[in-house]
């Protein structure tokens, strides 16, 4: 009888160990904080910024007669360059004024775009 009651006793009293969450490091998890912000950074925002930085360029060095690709889908060729805005012929007697930073890219000569490239 009193070795069922210590068995008793040893299974309904907490040990040492039981209930107590095991002590980590604690810098753990700044760790593995920096480690993902890294992650992000070199994975997303930084070859975002590397193409905003080209497309940047690519506007600022737009010249007349250069073909160009805006972002509603206009095809043009630059007639005339102003500050912010470029003059563009569209079609016979047709000029437009777009902003600069409309442009989608600029064409090669004799580039033509299909159905799958605008």
């Amino acid at each position: 009888m009193t070795s069922d009651l210590i068995a008793i006793l040893a299974m309904a009293s907490p040990g040492a160990g039981a209930g107590q969450q095991p002590a980590g490091n604690p810098l753990a998890m700044p760790v593995m904080l920096v480690i993902m912000v890294g992650i992000f950074y070199f994975m997303l925002i930084r070859p975002q910024q590397r193409k905003e930085k080209e497309r940047r360029a690519m506007i600022e060095n737009v010249k007349t007669g250069e073909r160009v690709l805006f972002g509603g889908g206009i095809i043009g060729t630059v007639t005339n360059v102003k500050d912010n805005i470029f003059v563009v012929k569209i079609a016979d007697n047709v000029k437009i004024e777009v902003v600069r930073s409309a442009v989608s890219r600029v064409l090669d000569k004799g580039e033509k775009l299909g159905k799958d490239d605008a």
